[in-house]
């Protein structure tokens, strides 16, 4: 992968914080969903918890930790892949990074 541009570095600076806090705001959502499900034990509710958790750790660290220019183009492409980016919020980067982002979501 190569160095992302840098006025593309410094949006993605911006949105990073952004795209954290909604994915631990799903997290937290997922979470209520399973506390409030009438059919399961507190135990049961307890171990869908503790998957969730442990799994949502495995997303946020490859989305979101080992935060570098160099491997800024991946991160956002998974952002973009869990939902994480608006359509909108993809239009503020360069014309060579968004049609990046796009061959990339073709591949999938």
């Amino acid at each position: 992968m190569t160095d992302i541009k840098e006025s593309d570095w410094k949006t993605f600076r911006k949105l990073h914080p952004i795209a954290l806090n909604r994915f631990c705001q799903r997290v937290l959502e997922d979470t209520n969903r399973i506390i409030a499900n009438q059919d399961q034990t507190a135990h049961e509710k307890y171990l869908a918890i503790y998957k969730l958790i442990h799994d949502s750790d495995k997303e946020i660290q490859q989305t979101f930790d080992d935060l570098r220019r160099s491997t800024a183009i991946l991160k956002l492409a998974i952002m973009l892949r869990l939902g994480l980016i608006t359509e909108d919020e993809l239009r503020r980067f360069s014309d060579e990074t968004q049609d990046l982002l796009n061959r990339m979501r073709n591949w999938s």
